[in-house]
């Protein structure tokens, strides 16, 4: 990465030869103050110079208050190899590079406003002494001489009334005082850090316990809150206008308004004659109008309401708790809460929320890709030091207090000031600028392609029907007596009911389908404690096949207790949880009692000083936060060995060098001072790899001093043997080891890159005294067993993949059923090591992976996925961020995953349970069917009403349907909205985990789905067709007798109407199963949805018989007709248990012959179609290439000419890079997800 200040024009000097005379930093280590925060570590020499000897010039000044005016800067001349671009010179070298500014840059023009951040500088500062402008001067890009100007992190503290140590008063509201601009940016970074704190006066703490009225009010009203404002709902008139907005919809009532005109012609313009009633063929206009509108009204309300239950679900999805100090106390707040202002912890996984200042903290290193587009880890420095730097005159282009939102901490703990907020951060501004809309699921293209299918396929029919009957009409006018008024109703008719069966044949409710069947689902699953993030994966997780299953936390309980350990060689405790049944064994109390205060100050240090838990206060008791394994620990600690105030215990310990948990070497580790100058390391991690590194172990416990010996092969044996008999009773075990030094950095020990006073780790991790060992019970969650079961009942085979060791990972998988006998355990190190292929022969038995670490686990998705598995996997680190984000479907812990494992997941576990995922497996797969129950659905109606109204339309006389247009759009309201509420609101139960997983590869209408689909539909037209063509012979209707035959006539087609709408109603019933057994009723008094939908269709269809009368061109029917229709509707369902009889091999065959048949049939057909559009596809690509090319050429000449203007920099590949950057960005919390591209 290219390091440079924020300036209008830089000089990049080439140094072939830096000065050898250039000293290394000396620097104090890091230390806790007396609140238990880590503390940066400060220059012991004012001269000393930056990392890789970069400066912003020399200085003069090193006692003196920095100003913004008071900083000189000094220029070197323009070296040999530089060429000047834009006012700026840029070296051709590649050597060692010293970025000099060229001039000086005052705080005026450092945080001088442009008209992009106007309105942030326009905002009334109130109290404080910056507005939102100035603060976001530091960032974008990152600004030094912005930071100077503000007094550095104890000016920008001051001026926005906080404090580094003690962070937001708890009781904050009004803010008397104010504080001027001069007043903060005029600041004495040199003054010891104690003084420096005695600036501002202590905060008192709430007695309360309630929020005080009005709570940061000032803070609110200036630098508003942490939170994206939701994206605009649209408005319920435009989600009308898009839903009317469509072209066939507009098409028809194009067409129902010239009906509706030409019918009031007819009724006013032409009377009717003497003894016959009054024309009313308006009403048809009218009545094809108020259907559209109603079917434009549901569409618009179902988007509506699909568009409440997401943001809703955003809401949920968007917070989570982050760690604060306010008052001087550590505590848990709402990411919505954080104020500028505020203090923040950062721990290895956080993802920021707020941008800041890096107060004090240890080797915390960054990833700001999301914001940066830089790849590098980005180490921070402390605010304090760089200020010190700065004055000193020894100031370097890489110091970087900034900490950008959106970023990740990859590594290190440390704490910031906050210094923007909400839409004013980073992150803010760039998610106000790319929102993007959620893309449509797989199951939902697959469905957007099935659905343009059918539509071609009825426009093909209604283009077939028009023509037909506009031949007929055209034959028939030379004939037609009628006028012209009467000739061009007769034309729109058609006009009317070919476009009315394109809108039947338009399945638009497949879309609706899943969607609903989504919000249905997400919606429930949250109430079931999963909160899903990414829709695709609700409906995948229903067809998953294996899980990759943490054991901490998922598989147990994570309530973490000390049951058991061994201190020294022979001091052994254990309580009856942990199996005491050996003699020598004694209890906690008793074990401690004898140890030495020497040996118990190292246990205790050993426990608390090497921790990242901390102490606070949830509902006004003590407890502790963090690792439950640390939290356990400490809680031992508490109980046993006397341990105070977790923070005054790390405030008296002088911290040299922390070494953070590693997932890859399983241990972490703390280097202290001790009173008498030397150094004591301490180390605490997975028993048997430390076992390995010990050499030395500690004996006769209860001596004054501490008496160590080299570890015989016994002791070893013996300690490895504990080990194994913890591991054995499920326990998880932790070693501890520690070695004292003379000094730090220990002699012969390589120092690190960016700090010469740490060392690296694997230096001093040998040749260790042995400690002790604990065992910590994690109880198995209640109901795991079963729910295990129940995945391996539905075909979803569970892997266990732990970092414990590999007896305690088969104690648990044997307890909870994952372990069986013909089933492999490996160890991670041995896995990775496998050849691809035998590591491909060995997965599908593998069932235990321990000992494994992050990419362990990513290598057997990967693997796993290769052999067509469909994989879904639990994580909670950091470093499981990669196997989340390669398997199909990715859970992260709610309760103990990071916030960059839960933004890589798709499905958050809210209660961190393996329960919570077998439901997850319910609801993908109740998702699925409630889309393929209204698939078999909907297509059955499709052919049955598209089929009929063109049959009946071409043999009609009069060239009429016998389903007008206004009954097919009521059909079409059935078919699409009705059915798909219906439908797709189905809750899961037990039996859908009896099943085995769909493969990926499976067609979307199943061999049985095809089956029922043409059985029914079969039924449905022989019903209707006979009804039609032969009901007024089998009824005695005298259809052509010419006084009564019309009033016969209308009954009938009543009859056919009502008997059609019947079928599908009942034909819904038979759609809620997919499989051959007979019980459609089931579940169905459950689904308050169903029932409600059901009665709103059957009463709509008992109210049209009754008075739709002309609107609907239908008459009144009396009870025996009623029963007709019902008899003849109600005979699809023991229809549908003969379809159910036959096998559904046999009717595959039927079909496959069929095919070929077609085939053959239209095979001359498709070929000359093909050759007809030849030369029009032909004419269509070269026309797009042609406008492609004629696109490209402008937006060169465009972007040629805003280059000379100087709108675009000459350094493009920079910019390129940085908008790939922004555009590749992963999105972290909070993130919003939206439907309306659904």
């Amino acid at each position: 990465m290219a390091d440079r200040l924020s300036t209008p024009t830089m000089v990049i000097t080439t140094v072939e030869n830096p000065p050898d005379n250039a000293e290394r930093a000396t620097t104090s280590p890091p230390r806790v103050d007396d609140r238990g925060l880590l503390t940066a570590a400060s220059p012991n020499s004012p001269t000393a110079k930056s990392l890789d000897g970069e400066t912003l010039g020399e200085r003069s000044r090193s006692n003196s208050a920095v100003t913004a005016s008071s900083f000189d800067t000094s220029l070197k001349p323009k070296m040999s190899g530089e060429t000047e671009i834009g006012g700026s010179f840029r070296s051709r070298s590649i050597s060692q590079s010293t970025i000099v500014p060229p001039e000086e840059i005052s705080a005026e023009d450092a945080l001088k406003q442009n008209d992009r951040d106007k309105s942030e500088f326009a905002v009334d500062s109130g109290p404080f002494a910056f507005t939102p402008g100035h603060l976001n001067k530091l960032l974008n890009p990152k600004n030094l001489y912005a930071y100077r100007g503000l007094g550095g992190l104890r000016g920008i503290a001051k001026g926005v009334h906080s404090d580094v140590g003690a962070g937001l008063s708890i009781d904050e509201t009004h803010i008397q005082s104010k504080v001027s601009f001069d007043d903060a940016a005029t600041i004495d970074p040199i003054l010891d850090r104690k003084t420096q704190d005695g600036l501002f006066a202590p905060f008192e703490k709430t007695t309360t316990g309630q929020k005080p009225p009005g709570r940061f009010e000032d803070r609110l009203r200036v630098f508003k809150d942490n939170s994206i404002p939701d994206k605009k709902v649209i408005s319920f008139w435009k989600l009308l206008w898009m839903a009317f907005n469509d072209k066939i919809l507009i098409l028809l009532s194009i067409a129902a308004v010239i009906s509706l005109a030409l019918g009031l012609y007819e009724t006013l313009g032409q009377p009717a004659a003497p003894g016959q009633p009054p024309k009313v063929d308006w009403i048809e206009g009218v009545a094809i109008c108020v259907a559209i509108f109603i079917v434009v009204i549901v569409t618009a309300l179902n988007d509506w309401q699909k568009e409440k239950q997401f943001i809703k679900l955003n809401k949920k999805k968007e917070d989570r708790m982050v760690k604060a100090i306010r008052s001087g106390k550590s505590v848990e707040i709402s990411v919505h809460e954080v104020m500028v202002g505020d203090v923040l912890h950062l721990e290895p996984g956080d993802i920021i929320p707020a941008d800041g200042i890096f107060i004090s903290g240890h080797n915390v290193r960054c990833d700001e890709s999301s914001a940066t587009g830089e790849s590098d880890q980005m180490r921070k420095t402390a605010g304090d030091e760089v200020m010190k730097q700065i004055a000193n005159g020894v100031g370097s282009c890489k110091l970087d207090p900034f900490i950008i939102s959106g970023g990740k901490v990859l590594e290190g703990v440390g704490t910031y000031l906050v210094t923007s907020v909400g839409v004013y951060s980073s992150y803010g501004k760039i998610m106000m600028d790319v929102r993007e809309e959620t893309e449509p699921t797989p199951l939902q293209v697959k469905l957007f392609g099935l659905a343009g299918a059918i539509a071609k396929l009825g426009t093909l029919a209604a283009l077939l029907l028009f023509v037909v009957l506009f031949a007929r009409f055209l034959a028939g006018l030379s004939g037609n007596v009628g006028t012209a008024a009467t000739k061009a109703s007769s034309f729109l008719d058609i006009l009317i009911v070919a476009v009315t069966i394109i809108v039947v044949a338009v399945p638009e409710g497949l879309p609706l389908a899943v969607t609903l069947a989504l919000a249905f689902a997400t919606t429930r699953m949250l109430k079931e404690n999963n909160l899903v993030r990414v829709l695709r994966a609700c409906e995948t997780m229903g067809n998953a096949t294996t899980i990759c299953s943490d054991k901490t936390g998922t598989l147990t309980e994570n309530k973490m207790t000390v049951v058991a350990g061994t201190i020294g060689s022979d001091a052994k405790f254990a309580s009856a949880v942990a199996g005491n049944s050996d003699d020598k064994v004694e209890t906690s109390q008793t074990v401690i009692d004898r140890l030495s205060p020497s040996v118990r100050d190292v246990l205790l240090q050993s426990i608390v000083i090497n921790s990242t838990a901390f102490e606070a206060e949830e509902d006004g008791k003590k407890t502790f936060i963090g690792s439950k394994t640390e939290t356990a620990l400490l809680m031992f600690a508490k109980d046993f060995l006397g341990m105070g105030p977790v923070g005054e215990e790390r405030a008296n310990a002088t911290i040299a060098q922390l070494f953070p948990f590693d997932s890859t070497r399983k241990c972490m580790g703390v280097a202290i001072q001790l009173k008498n100058g030397s150094y004591r390391l301490f180390i605490k991690g997975a028993a048997e790899i430390l076992l390995a590194e010990a050499t030395r172990e500690l004996v006769d416990v209860g001596a004054d001093e501490l008496h160590e010996r080299e570890m015989s092969e016994s002791s070893r044996s013996a300690h490895a043997s504990t080990i194994t008999a913890y591991a054995e009773q499920s326990l998880r075990t932790i070693g501890f080891l520690y070695k004292d030094f003379q000094e730090w950095p220990p002699l012969g020990t390589r120092p690190l890159d960016e700090d010469r006073s740490m060392v690296e780790f694997s230096d001093v991790f040998h040749n260790l005294t042995f400690l002790g060992i604990f065992g910590i019970q994690d109880p198995l969650r209640p109901g795991v067993s079963d729910a295990v079961k129940a995945c391996q009942d539905a075909g979803v085979v569970v892997r266990m993949v732990t970092g414990d060791n590999i007896t305690t990972a088969c104690a648990i998988a044997t307890e909870c059923g994952i372990k069986t006998d013909v089933g492999l355990v490996m160890e991670g190190p041995d896995f990775r090591k496998l050849p691809d292929a035998e590591m491909n022969r060995i997965i599908p038995n593998l069932e235990v992976l321990a000992r494994s670490s992050p990419e362990d686990k990513r290598i057997l998705v990967k693997h796993l996925k290769a052999l067509g598995e469909t994989v879904a996997v639990t994580g909670d680190g950091t470093n499981d961020a990669p196997a989340l984000k390669l398997a199909d479907v990715g859970f992260s812990m709610g309760i103990a995953g990071t916030e960059v494992a839960k933004e890589a997941s798709e499905i958050i576990l809210m209660d961190d349970n393996f329960r919570s995922i077998v439901k997850a497996i319910m609801w993908g797969r109740a998702v699925n069917d409630s889309v393929a129950k209204f698939l078999q659905f909907q297509i059955t109606v499709n052919i049955t009403a598209v089929l009929l109204a063109f049959v009946s339309a071409v043999s009609s006389s009069q060239m009429h349907s016998v389903l007008t247009a206004v009954q097919l759009l009521w059909v079409n309201l059935i078919m699409d909205t009705f059915a798909a509420l219906a439908l797709a609101t189905d809750a899961p139960t037990e039996k859908i985990l009896k099943r085995k997983p769909v493969p990926k590869s499976a067609a979307l209408i199943t061999t049985h789905m095809w089956k029922m689909i043409w059985g029914q539909a079969v039924y449905q037209l022989v019903v209707t067709f006979v009804l039609y063509f032969a009901g007024a012979k089998i009824l005695g209707y005298p259809v052509n007798d010419p006084i009564v035959g019309a009033k016969y006539q209308a009954q009938l087609d009543t009859i056919v109407f009502n008997t059609f709408v019947w079928m599908q109603i009942f034909n819904e019933f038979n759609s809620r199963r997919l499989d051959n057994k007979f019980n459609i009723f089931e579940g169905a008094h459950r689904n308050w949805f169903f029932i409600g939908i059901n009665c709103v269709m059957i009463g709509g269809q008992i109210m049209i018989i009754f008075v739709g009368g002309k609107a609907f061109q239908i008459v009144r029917i009396d009870a025996t007709q009623w029963a007709i229709c019902v008899l003849c509707a109600i005979f699809c369902l023991p229809w549908a248990v003969l379809l159910r009889l036959i096998p559904d091999a046999y009717a595959a065959s039927v079909f496959r012959f069929c095919n070929r048949i077609l085939a053959v049939v239209f095979a001359p057909f498709i070929w000359a179609w093909n050759q007809f559009c030849r030369p029009f596809r032909a004419v269509n690509r070269f026309v797009r290439r042609k406008l492609r090319r004629s696109s490209s050429d402008r937006k060169s000449v465009v972007e040629e000419r805003d280059r000379e203007a100087g709108i675009i920099p000459t350094n493009e590949p920079e910019r390129r890079d940085t908008e790939e950057s922004v555009s590749s960005m992963p999105t972290p919390p909070p993130i919003t997800i939206t439907h309306s591209s659904i």
